[in-house]
């Protein structure tokens, strides 16, 4: 950027230009929210491509049915990720948003919850009186935006029951994948089984169930298209195993991201979990640091290593040592190891059969799962540089 400016050509920030692209589509489907943004994206995104609606896709992961993390089609229809973050939403031409939940995150940027609230009261304004607002009505922070729009609101929920679309009569096989009845508006619609564990992700398949239905994508392309959507890069990913642990890669980084994790593993067969967390910004650290222990405290095991700074300098006083520390006054022992070798050594040696590790942030953590399925034998050293 700054090199383009010496030269002066001309420049455009990243969501002024995605933007630009929203406008030129005449249904761009938006997905936002703080949690669940980049699965709910890519499972409206593989039930299109199923129906045969050829979108146009951008998602903040990779997913494997396009082979990257965009897609350009040749139809109407353009599926995006909308992120809340420096509020850059408000850039984008929705005609369709999807609002997930509204959680503190982001609190570099934001004040606070109201603060956060209100930029996604201004995100649902964008909306055309022709739109559709899809909402949460499980999360009490959405519940109140369809008052800001003329759009046609639907919602969804496992909670609550005046929902228009709920999931009833949840189950969960051994792999932790659940299936579930939907109905709509009290009439049973399909019965639904995923690829992805957790509860959280009964609720992001109810958001894809709600778009794809107004959009008329038939109900048997939604099932084949969630059955076949095994989950986007870094997203409870399956890494490997090493003397029959199984390990898992998670880029979830917001303590109710992390208790969702917990909670999925829950519903799956194994003997001890463990968790090691890369935190992620020393403002995020700081501003939830009792929220991140309580969610750690899940795990049977839990490491801690330093905090990934992303875009920020330390100037908020706080340190991964303390979050570990916050962990102990929970009653708890949490390990804190700035090392990733001392990381994978220590777990090599800890761990047993039929354990499950989970690799669990947003930065440079997804270096370790590769690292515990290597041999004792090869330098590990080598893999960080």
């Amino acid at each position: 950027m700054q090199k383009a400016k010496e030269l002066h050509i001309p420049t455009v920030e990243r969501a002024d230009f995605l933007g630009l692209i929203t406008k030129a589509f005449k249904n761009t489907i938006c997905v936002s929210g703080t949690h669940g943004k980049s699965t709910t994206t890519s499972m409206i995104s593989v039930c299109f491509l199923e129906a045969c609606k050829d979108p146009s896709i951008q998602v903040g992961a990779e997913l494997k049915q396009i082979n990257g993390n965009y897609r350009v089609g040749n139809s109407e229809y353009f599926i995006i990720e909308a992120c809340e973050y420096v509020e850059s939403f408000l850039k984008f031409f929705p005609k369709t948003e999807v609002i997930l939940n509204i959680d503190n995150d982001h609190l570099d940027y934001f004040k606070d919850l109201d603060h956060i609230i209100t930029a996604f009261a201004k995100y649902v304004r964008l909306l055309p009186d022709d739109g559709l607002l899809v909402l949460n009505a499980d999360d009490e922070n959405c519940s109140h935006l369809s008052r800001f729009t003329m759009a046609k609101t639907i919602t969804y929920g496992i909670q609550n029951e005046h929902a228009n679309f709920v999931a009833r009569n949840i189950q969960f096989d051994e792999n932790g994948f659940p299936s579930f009845d939907v109905y709509f508006n009290n009439t049973f619609y399909k019965t639904i089984k995923l690829s992805v564990p957790g509860m959280h992700n009964v609720s992001n398949a109810l958001a894809c169930i709600c778009v794809c239905h107004i959009y008329g994508i038939e109900k048997e392309d939604i099932k084949n298209g969630l059955l076949k959507f095994t989950g986007a890069h870094r997203r409870f990913e399956y890494v490997g195993s090493f003397n029959n642990v199984n390990v898992y890669d998670d880029y979830g980084h917001h303590p109710t991201e992390i208790e969702a994790v917990a909670n999925a593993l829950k519903n799956k067969k194994y003997n001890q979990s463990w968790v090691i967390f890369q935190p992620h910004t020393y403002s995020r650290t700081k501003n939830l640091l009792n929220d991140f222990a309580k969610a750690l405290i899940n795990f049977d095991n839990i490491i801690i290593t330093d905090i990934y700074a992303a875009r920020e300098k330390n100037t908020y006083d706080i340190s991964a040592k303390d979050l570990a520390e916050e962990v102990a006054k929970l009653g708890k022992k949490a390990y804190y190891m700035p090392d990733f070798s001392e990381i994978v050594n220590f777990v090599h040696a800890h761990a047993i059969s039929n354990d499950i590790v989970i690799t669990q942030g947003a930065g440079t953590i997804t270096k370790i799962g590769p690292m515990l399925k290597l041999s004792n034998s090869i330098n590990i050293l080598s893999i960080l540089f």
